[in-house]
């Protein structure tokens, strides 16, 4: 069946099975709990993925598609994605240090927590590309690692907040980062059209005509590289990272049409005040109808927007199939932050602590790894980087606070002793701005800087201003009721102490210690 039938047959399914279809067990470390948006469908049972054959250097190829803003619920309208659940491993406790782009992005190519990166906002003297450059941080990305240990490098798409194609900050000159032998990066790619990549160090303006549609243009390129790749007999490293199904979620001309009358799931979280929620939260109000409306538009737009990217995996796996690649080759698949979108009465956006905007997807393929596997672990974007180099042959740096999710991913047992407990999220207020693509309107979401800890049975939240959120998972998956009133004095300092370890830890041996009870 066709991934063209395969959508129009979900749009015409009820609204209420498709509400159903978005909601999964909840909860971590591996208790089942009640229906939420923002957790992974099951994977289906599968035969075991082939073991690796020869790769080029005898080392593995690695495709990532980053995604901007996919949440848990847009995996079920992906029949590509879908089919990588079937055939390879999906975690289903993967978070974001923090649920903006470019902190968690920053965090993704270095393997830092944003503490360590420096970066917490998308701009200003704490955020964006500027900080990033500032900090050093360009020089422990993955990259410039993986380019020196053989690899041919690329990155297309969308970089980092502040990046221009232009040049660095201060600078008119075109300017490719280092580590990148193909670089085909997007400053405001969001509107899909209309748009300049800097290709390689050149400026390449592009138009509003179908076929300068940018995630087209990207798999374009991504199918070149590959072939180009496979010529020249070295293993290769690209990362696809996509501005979709960010707003304003263009989609392609193509699918602009599908999903007629698609509706936002309705889980119970949706429309739900939070009791005793923290002061943010106290001026929201019940979603109004031409809020709904206007929910369900956007959510209808997303589900449009992420067709394209579904369309460029499934041209890429055969692309690498055509140059007998897919054997040797690691597909990955993940989004920066989640979304929401009317849970908890907040409007959509990002940026809490809650797991419809900390959750997210990640599913790979590859060599030696399990189909049809899921893994409860507590994984964060922290670890791709490690991962990354760890696939490459190389010892993952010490500067990084993750740790390589390769044991993970081929199925071996890890004691509990050697894997962290759980997982921190830091976030920085920022005043909104109007160059900032993700700045926040209070209804949206729009908290006050807070650091956060998830464990398997709870999320705990200090926010700067000194109120505290506290939810217990295995009765509240959804995260509706703020406990922190009754949580008894002992358990409150032992959750304070274990976060702050946690705010300051270094390197992955710290960071883990720091994250257990």
């Amino acid at each position: 069946m066709s991934g063209v039938l395969r959508r129009r047959l979900l749009s015409a399914l009820p609204v209420v099975l498709i509400a159903a279809l978005s909601s999964c067990s909840g909860g971590g470390g591996g208790g089942d709990a009640a229906a939420s948006s923002s957790s992974p469908p099951s994977a289906s049972s599968a035969p075991s993925a082939s073991s690796a054959s020869s790769a080029p250097d005898g080392k593995p190829n690695i495709v990532y598609v980053l995604t901007d803003d996919l949440s848990w619920n847009l995996v079920q309208y992906m029949p590509h994605v879908q089919e990588m659940q079937r055939n390879g491993t999906t975690f289903t406790n993967f978070f974001a240090t923090d649920s903006l782009c470019c902190p968690s992005r920053s965090s993704i190519l270095t393997g830092q927590f944003p503490h360590n990166t420096g970066v917490f906002t998308n701009n200003g003297d704490d955020g964006g590309y500027g900080a990033f450059l500032k900090n050093g941080d360009e020089a422990r990305s993955y990259g410039p690692a993986l380019q020196h240990a053989g690899y041919r490098t690329g990155f297309m798409g969308k970089y980092l907040n502040g990046y221009e194609p232009s040049g660095r900050p201060g600078e008119s000159k075109p300017d490719v980062p280092p580590g990148w032998d193909e670089w085909d990066v997007a400053g405001n790619g969001y509107p899909e059209f209309d748009y300049q990549l800097n290709e390689n160090g050149k400026l390449v303006r592009y138009g509003h005509d179908p076929d300068d549609y940018l995630t087209d243009v990207m798999s374009d390129k991504a199918t070149s590289f590959v072939g180009d790749a496979a010529e020249s007999g070295k293993p290769f490293a690209l990362e696809l990272a996509t501005f979709a199904p960010h707003g304003p979620s263009t989609p392609a001309p193509r699918d602009k049409d599908e999903f007629p009358g698609l509706k936002a799931p309705r889980t119970d979280a949706y429309d739900t005040a939070t009791t005793d929620a923290p002061a943010w939260q106290h001026a929201l109000t019940p979603l109004s109808d031409k809020d709904q409306r206007s929910i369900d538009q956007k959510f209808a737009k997303r589900v449009r927007s992420v067709q394209a990217v579904d369309d460029m995996i499934g041209h890429l796996e055969d692309e690498l199939k055509k140059k007998g690649l897919a054997d040797d080759t690691y597909l990955v698949f993940g989004s920066d932050n989640g979304f929401h979108m009317g849970e908890h009465r907040l409007r959509p956006g990002k940026q809490t602590a809650y797991d419809t905007d900390v959750r997210v997807p990640l599913i790979v393929t590859g060599p030696d790894v399990p189909a049809g596997k899921e893994v409860d672990r507590f994984a964060a974007n922290i670890d791709l980087a490690p991962t990354f180099q760890d696939l490459a042959g190389l010892d993952p740096p010490a500067t990084a606070d993750g740790e390589s999710l390769r044991p993970l991913l081929h199925g071996d047992t890890v004691a509990d002793a050697d894997w962290r407990d759980a997982v921190l999220v830091e976030h920085h207020h920022a005043a909104s701005k109007k160059d900032d693509p993700d700045a926040a309107p209070k209804n949206a979401g729009d908290p006050p800087t807070y650091n956060a800890l998830r464990t398997d049975d709870a999320l705990y939240v200090e926010y700067a201003d000194g109120e505290r959120e506290y939810y217990a998972l295995d009765s509240d998956p959804q995260q509706l009721h703020n406990r922190w009133s009754s949580v008894p004095a002992d358990t409150r300092r032992s959750l304070h102490d274990r976060l702050t370890a946690l705010t300051s830890c270094k390197g992955a041996q710290e960071c883990r210690a720091a994250s257990k009870k």
